[in-house]
């Protein structure tokens, strides 16, 4: 069962209005959205003409503002605005569409691998014990001492004398 479009109304003072929930919301809460996989529009408020793209470039345009969490390279970017008006733009969106739904599925396929791999447990647990095994192999190391090194003189000023 599909679940109904949210309309997100923009208005004039560039304010979101969800209608959903009849409340005003920021684009932290449309990229909530996206990850959530929620479908949604964006219109505006007067002429409902249809905003999603703009909206969506906005918040691309924020995260790629912080060059830790750029997809996008300068290169990559160049290339891209020499396929406009280009015979190949219809081609060149196609591909990118395709190659981005590719690369999802995969990802979804190995971390199911990975999940499996590691009996359901998140990346950060299976970390965890490992930690956690390693720690008890060296305690354990550490009670075994085969020459007994471990035994330490109560007085280091006696010495054994053989």
């Amino acid at each position: 069962m599909r679940c109904p479009v949210i309309t997100i109304k923009k208005y004039p003072n560039r304010r979101l209005y969800d209608t959903s929930k009849s409340q005003y919301v920021n684009l932290d809460a449309v990229k909530e959205l996206v990850m959530n996989h929620k479908e949604f529009e964006v219109v505006d408020s007067k002429t409902g003409e249809n905003l999603t793209k703009s909206i969506l470039l906005q918040i691309i345009t924020e995260q790629e503002a912080n060059d830790q969490q750029s997809v996008l390279t300068q290169t990559v970017l160049k290339q891209l605005i020499r396929f406009y008006d280009s015979n190949m733009q219809t081609f060149m969106r196609q591909y990118l569409e395709q190659s981005v739904a590719m690369f999802l599925e995969r990802q979804d396929a190995m971390q199911s691998a990975m999940s499996g791999l590691m009996g359901g447990a998140s990346p950060l647990d299976a970390f965890n014990k490992i930690i956690e095994n390693n720690m008890n192999l060296w305690r354990q190391f550490a009670v075994f001492d085969p020459l007994g090194a471990g035994k330490k003189n109560p007085n280091p000023t006696d010495h054994d004398e053989n």
